[in-house]
């Protein structure tokens, strides 16, 4: 207890909580996206539930790894060999998770494009496929992109600071955030299609960032943020245009 209290005595330690704070959110923004989209996949009286779901799933799975700070640590280390490139099971985990983000984004965008892809007829209507998700599917995709995510996102605090205290409190304020901003995250995708498209896209980059970082090829996360932010500042250019636009047409 008073090596705690010493610890947040020492103003290096809010810095590093700071910083560590900023780090987890940021991180967070890529699971909020998959959670938002998912969710809204389903009947409107679910979708909060699934919400938090995900996300409180999303704290269980970062607090218990946490608590196996050894084994996390391990994760790193080279576990096979392929062509003289050597993966640890860090690496296959976000190879996964990028292959996984890929075909998910992928068919929802295919979906978007071509909603009755065929044709397929039944009783001389059109077959609408792919657009409705059970609750269970749905809480068990967003649990397999919550481990992805929980595995890069503590690996990422272990390599930051070496206080578990520290590490407990970013990884709850920075879920705690990811709550509160869930609903309106989903509502505003709901309500803006041409958003859903720009998020689904969000996904593949994020997709093709963890299979490139599963490689060995670091690709540095502010290039990617600032590339996610620059589109979705054309996207909010786009909606202000728009709406302008339609205020003219109102007679």
């Amino acid at each position: 207890m008073e090596s705690s209290i010493q610890l947040f005595l020492e103003p290096t330690t809010w810095v590093a909580l700071a910083t560590l704070i900023a780090m987890e959110v940021v991180l967070g923004i890529d699971n909020l996206i998959f959670i938002s989209i998912l969710t809204n996949k389903l009947p409107e009286s679910q979708r909060e539930r699934a919400r938090r779901i995900g996300i409180s799933l999303a704290l269980i799975l970062r607090l218990g790894l946490l608590g196996t700070v050894a084994w996390i640590v391990q994760l790193t280390e080279p576990v096979i060999e392929v062509f003289g490139n050597a993966f640890s099971w860090k690496d296959m985990v976000l190879i996964a998770g990028g292959l996984f983000l890929l075909w998910k984004a992928t068919k929802e965008i295919h979906h978007s494009v071509d909603p009755t892809p065929g044709g397929d007829m039944f009783e001389g209507k059109p077959i609408e496929r792919g657009a409705a998700l059970g609750f269970s599917a749905a809480i068990g995709q967003i649990l397999l992109l919550d481990l992805v995510f929980s595995v890069d996102s503590i690996i990422t605090a272990v390599g930051m600071t070496s206080h578990i205290e520290i590490m407990v409190i970013a990884v709850i304020v920075a879920v705690a955030a990811m709550l509160v901003a869930a609903n309106p995250l989903a509502n505003f995708i709901n309500q803006n299609p041409t958003v859903v498209m720009l998020a689904l896209g969000f996904l593949l980059m994020i997709g093709m960032t963890l299979i490139a970082e599963g490689f060995g090829a670091h690709v540095p996360k502010g290039y990617v943020y600032a590339a996610m932010a620059f589109s979705a500042g054309v996207e909010v250019l786009n909606m202000f245009a728009r709406r302008a636009k339609q205020k003219q047409q109102v007679p």
